[in-house]
């Protein structure tokens, strides 16, 4: 396993380098999107109407951030479960999206389609949305603002931790550990 710096976006030479289980400080551009936000994009997407980024190598991050104390720049802001974006993942990776970014484990059709579009799946740590807070230099809604904390929001982050759980050759992060565990190897 390595550890790498990238910042997003991503472009495929960077995606090509990541092995689920290696370890990423993220930096650069990422976008918030949760379920709402991902219908209101996969939709546009499929109505051929313009998405408010551009998606191409851009990273996506399941997250809706609770409110902004005052002299913060965001409230926490740790990963939601990612399953939950699964209707709308392979939408918006053809339509670019090179990583997403949440938490916990994706159906079979969603590994396929990372691959198929070679792009990367990648983890955080839940539960540490205050920590992962610090990461955020600037905050800024740039779509669908009634949706309130699931508004889309442009984060500029620095050094964001994050694992690869899935790559563009199959890895498989959380296989791995279960049967490292199943032989109690861990």
């Amino acid at each position: 396993m390595t550890s790498f710096n990238f910042t997003s976006p991503l472009d495929n030479e960077a995606v090509k380098q990541l092995r689920a289980g290696d370890t990423i400080a993220l930096s650069g551009v990422v976008y918030t999107a949760r379920d709402a936000a991902h219908a209101k994009l996969a939709e546009a997407i499929q109505q051929g109407l313009p998405l408010p980024f551009n998606p191409v190598g851009q990273t996506i991050y399941y997250m809706g951030p609770s409110p902004t104390p005052p002299g913060h720049i965001i409230g926490a802001c740790g990963p939601t479960t990612s399953s939950r974006m699964d209707p709308f993942t392979p939408t918006l990776l053809q339509a670019g999206v090179r990583a997403l970014l949440g938490k916990g484990g994706r159906t079979k059709a969603i590994q396929e389609s990372l691959l198929v579009h070679k792009a990367v799946y990648l983890v955080t740590y839940g539960g540490a949305g205050a920590l992962l807070a610090k990461a955020v230099h600037r905050a800024e809604v740039v779509a669908y603002p009634e949706l309130g904390a699931e508004a889309v929001l442009r984060l500029e982050i620095l050094s964001l931790p994050a694992i690869v759980a899935y790559d563009i050759y199959g890895g498989d992060l959380f296989a791995d550990a279960t049967l490292m565990y199943a032989q109690g190897s861990v």
